[in-house]
């Protein structure tokens, strides 16, 4: 980067200071660092920046490059630290000036730089106004050398119908292939992909909904026909549509409870195998739809979110305390001073109950943020958290990190995320160039990549939020763009992605813990059906392990309680998982494993269908420490009165396999 620094005061000459505030007697400048007195010349003519209306005043300068150079004009320096700017860049001559570009805030902070393709001979006036501030400040002209690219897209046009209401990417035909679904109150339109990177286009009329899914769209087989059925979230009610038998057509079923939707999602609440739906509620409490065990979902309202006031946007079940249960966190957004803004978390306390606990365990922030992103970003087995502001007048974005302990710390100052100043209302977290750690896409469309230190850098990647999902079957993953799919290009790096089918479990799987491991160690997943704010994203669960050539094994812990593991299973292929198809036991068997009594206080035993006998087994606390271990004698029980109070898993090790049982001590 060519760059030849010095300073030019205004204090220095009062001439030279106001040869700036006119277009015809702009100060010429070459590379270098300036330093501008303050802001009170002739104003910006058209608006470069088509944001905002311009400030009353400007400082001119202009540049003329003695050959063809690509160039940047910035205020991203650490002297204007706390400054806001914003400028344009003009060509032509002042009786007839057109706009180049500029630019608002793209720098740090509010900060501002710009970069195109300067030609030899060419003048380009350069003009700052004072839309919100005429005190001085510094800025740099130099020779821009673009960063190395992160990760690249490529546009190919597709046409849903309706268009613009595409806003699912999950599998509708039971092929394990994400599908591309576009609603409309009386169609259901599904590009079927069929071979990678093609489609069949399907619609399948439906009856008239009275509730669009105008504010979010959930995905999932909740009657286990075979075929997912769909949750339309609208602005005075919700409407699910029960896909038939074949998958060929759809029941519409309405009621007239009214739900200001939010955010919606799939999720087995009570752990009983079957599908409940859960949707955030703007004005009352949160309601929820438990599954009666016959495909039919039952109104409930309370009891998870009780704002009366609602102000609930982003519900994401997760299990943030490795606990084996999915606990509820709701990103909150109101304006003013009022408590129904803070962010909540619902522990899931294992025994169909939930208990509030945002402030004890530090994530009770009142930041307006319509959703939130959790993954373990640093792969040391715990799920971190990425809320993302909508507004910035409560706060900005924040990462926090899950210290283990079941509590959390604001990590966010020197992860490159306190620097990002668009914002958004979708957020989700995804691998998207493969290597093994989790990038965050959201605030706006953006991506910002994982570095793998638990910092990030911003992709210069700028598509609207969409549905995520692998359109082409590559293992990388795309996005839909409004009436294009954004295809992601590969890198080289290596992929698993993995497609499960319940038995004991909800037949999507979700809820699941799927852990991967290779030499870079444990990647963990929790599957869900309803992240970000709007869309639905694939139901298949997608790993990157960049340049490792070999998974050694890939774990299943389902909410039945069941396990599976798969030892050296190929890469690059989607891994199908049939609950209990990995156990040497079968699952009527595994099914009959269970601990009594539970809770305890000195003494748990354990009921098995199968010898156990002389086999091996340890108990770990649910933050992954060994307190005992042993071998399982004639009587089947272990003395537990030396454990502390809390919540700890049993793992017994018998024909190969692993079988793991949740107790409670007292």
């Amino acid at each position: 980067m060519k760059k030849i620094t010095f300073f030019t005061l205004c204090i220095a000459s009062i001439s030279l200071c106001m040869a700036q505030d006119l277009c015809e007697e702009a100060l010429g400048v070459d590379f270098g660092t300036y330093s501008v007195g303050g802001i009170d010349g002739e104003p910006a003519p058209e608006n470069c920046i088509n944001l905002f209306n311009n400030g009353e005043a400007g400082e001119w300068y202009k540049f003329v490059p003695q050959q063809d150079y690509y160039l940047e004009i910035s205020t991203d320096l650490a002297v204007n630290t706390g400054k806001d700017t914003r400028f344009h860049v003009y060509v032509g001559n002042c009786d007839d000036l057109t706009c180049l570009g500029g630019d608002e805030d793209s720098g740090n902070n509010l900060l501002s730089k710009f970069h195109f393709n300067a030609t030899q001979g060419t003048t380009y006036f350069i003009v700052f106004d004072n839309k919100w501030s005429s005190e001085g400040f510094d800025f740099e002209i130099s020779e821009y050398v673009a960063p190395e690219t992160l990760i690249a897209f490529e546009a190919s046009v597709i046409n849903p119908m309706p268009p613009g209401n595409t806003l699912g990417a999950v599998d509708m035909t039971g092929d394990f292939l994400d599908d591309i679904v576009s609603i409309a109150a009386d169609n259901v339109n599904i590009l079927e992909q069929t071979t990678p990177g093609t489609f069949n286009e399907i619609n399948i009329p439906t009856s008239n909904a009275p509730f669009i899914p105008s504010w979010s769209f959930a995905v999932a087989d909740f009657d286990r026909n075979g075929f997912n059925d769909l949750l339309y979230g609208g602005g005075a009610g919700v409407t699910f549509m029960k896909a038939s038998s074949d998958g060929t057509s759809f029941t519409e079923i309405s009621d007239d409870q009214f739900v200001f939707s939010q955010r919606s999602n799939f999720v087995d609440i009570n752990k009983d195998g079957h599908l409940d739906a859960f949707v955030c509620h703007d004005w009352e409490p949160n309601v929820y739809y438990l599954n009666d065990g016959f495909g039919n979902l039952v109104f409930n309202q309370g009891g998870l979110g009780d704002s009366e006031q609602g102000g609930n946007y982003g519900s994401i079940w997760v299990d943030y305390d490795n606990d084996g249960d999915l606990d509820l966190f709701i990103a909150k957004c109101r304006g003013g001073n009022t408590e129904i803004k803070i962010n909540q978390m619902h522990r899931n306390n294992g025994d169909g109950t939930f208990s509030e606990v945002a402030e004890e365990i530090g994530l009770a922030d009142p930041i307006q943020t319509w959703s939130s992103a959790w993954a373990d970003f640093d792969n040391n087995g715990f799920m971190d958290v990425f809320v993302g502001a909508s507004s910035f007048e409560d706060g900005s974005h924040k990462l926090m990190y899950n210290n283990g302990d079941g509590t959390f710390t604001d990590f966010t100052t020197g992860t490159g995320i306190e620097n990002m100043m668009s914002m958004g209302t979708e957020n989700v977290a995804y691998d998207f160039n493969n290597d093994g750690y989790v990038d965050i896409y959201g605030i706006g469309g953006r991506i910002l990549i994982n570095n793998g230190d638990m910092t990030f850098t911003d992709a210069q990647i700028d598509i609207p939020n969409g549905p995520v999902g692998d359109f082409n079957n590559d293992g990388f993953l795309d996005i839909i763009d409004y009436d294009k799919i954004q295809y992601n290009q590969p890198n080289g790096n290596n992929w698993l992605k993995v497609a499960l089918v319940g038995t004991e479990s909800n037949i999507n799987g979700i809820g699941a813990r799927i852990e991967v491991i290779s030499a870079l160690g444990k990647q963990i997943r929790d599957v869900k059906a309803g992240i970000g704010f709007r869309y639905m994203n694939s139901l298949n669960t997608h790993f990157g392990i960049g340049e490792d050539t070999e998974i050694s094994k890939v774990i299943v812990k389902w909410p039945s309680g069941i396990v599976d593991e798969i030892s050296n299973p190929d890469f690059n292929k989607t891994l199908v998982v049939e609950e209990g198809s990995f156990l040497s036991v079968n699952k009527t068997a595994y099914k009959n494993l269970s601990l009594y009594p539970n809770p305890a206080t000195e003494v748990i035993h354990i009921n098995s269908a199968f010898n156990i006998e002389g086999e091996k087994y340890e108990v770990f606390s649910i933050t992954g420490q060994r307190q005992i271990s042993g071998t399982i004698q004639q009587a089947s029980s272990i003395q537990i009165d030396r454990l502390s109070s809390g919540i700890y898993f049993l793992k017994v090790y018998a024909n190969g396999k692993v079988f793991q049982r949740k107790f409670i001590k007292e």
